[in-house]
């Protein structure tokens, strides 16, 4: 349980953060990492598919893990943040950055 408070928590920090640094609509610049070897990446895609989303994948020096960079264009910060939540909900071993 304190872990879910710790991430709302966290989320609400952004939140503010969010709308205190940009005015909205603005472009948003996610960042993930996840394990090469399960194959993540097309499902953090298919989470951005016809938002117009331009999603970069780089793959670590060793190939275990590929960084996945995906600028959008979002409405407001409860946007990001569902976002951020549909992705770590759905992809197993994301980090979010």
């Amino acid at each position: 349980m304190k872990e879910k408070e710790n991430t709302e928590e966290f989320y609400k920090k952004l939140e503010g953060q969010l709308y205190d640094t940009a005015s909205w609509p603005s472009e948003y610049l996610y960042k993930f990492i996840v394990k090469t070897e399960n194959n993540q990446m097309p499902k953090i895609s298919s989470i951005f598919d016809n938002t117009g989303a331009v999603i970069k994948n780089i793959e670590s020096k060793n190939g275990k893990y590929t960084s996945v960079s995906i600028r959008v264009i979002m409405k407001d910060p409860e946007a990001v943040i569902t976002k951020y939540k549909e992705v770590a909900e759905k992809v197993e071993g994301v980090i979010s950055l």
